[in-house]
């Protein structure tokens, strides 16, 4: 059988030999001969002489500098996306990437940043009470989604410092618990 990546959605795509491959993924349904890649100019325009398009299709040439033709995207992030590349001048970056693995090795849980992929630490947990919260009242529920108080893991992104927070194990169960339980 034939395995193919989706350039879209990375899902390994393994085809029956007697069928052969499609042109478009069956799960993201995009057009898998059809892909192409943005090429972002890094630099001066006067370094770069040569003209390059915006664009190149699969397989046709073109320079290092393009954003998905990275091995291993999460490092090569544009610097708007990837903050922490910011501090490597100033701070010991494999150090930092040295206790972050430590920390994210000792975690249960090791959430990716929904902004740019790399794994989030878990900074803490946050109560929240009564005040300053207030709950939505659904009709087809006699009583709140959860009532306060309840407490939130918060993690932190280690490549862009995006915050995140979910329920903790704990309040979960009680949240599930109580839709399970409770009549429409």
């Amino acid at each position: 059988m034939d395995t193919t990546v989706c350039p879209w959605c990375q899902t390994e795509i393994v085809w029956d030999e007697e069928i052969g491959p499609e042109e478009n993924c069956p799960y993201c349904m995009n057009e898998l001969k059809g892909y192409r890649t943005l090429n972002i100019q890094i630099g001066d325009e006067e370094e770069n002489n040569e003209e390059q398009p915006d664009w190149v299709e699969d397989g046709e040439e073109g320079d290092d500098t393009s954003f998905w033709a990275q091995e291993d995207m999460q490092h090569h992030l544009p610097p708007s996306i990837r903050t922490l590349d910011k501090f490597e001048e100033s701070h010991d970056l494999m150090n930092y990437e040295e206790n972050v693995e430590k920390i994210l090795d000792e975690q249960e849980e090791v959430p990716e940043c929904p902004k740019c992929r790399d794994y989030m630490i878990l900074a803490g947990t946050q109560e929240i009470t009564d005040q300053g919260f207030v709950p939505t009242q659904f009709s087809a529920l006699k009583a709140p989604v959860i009532k306060p108080p309840f407490r939130l893991n918060m993690y932190i992104c280690t490549g862009c410092f995006h915050v995140e927070s979910n329920l903790t194990e704990e309040d979960r169960l009680r949240m599930v618990d109580h839709l399970s339980r409770e009549k429409a």
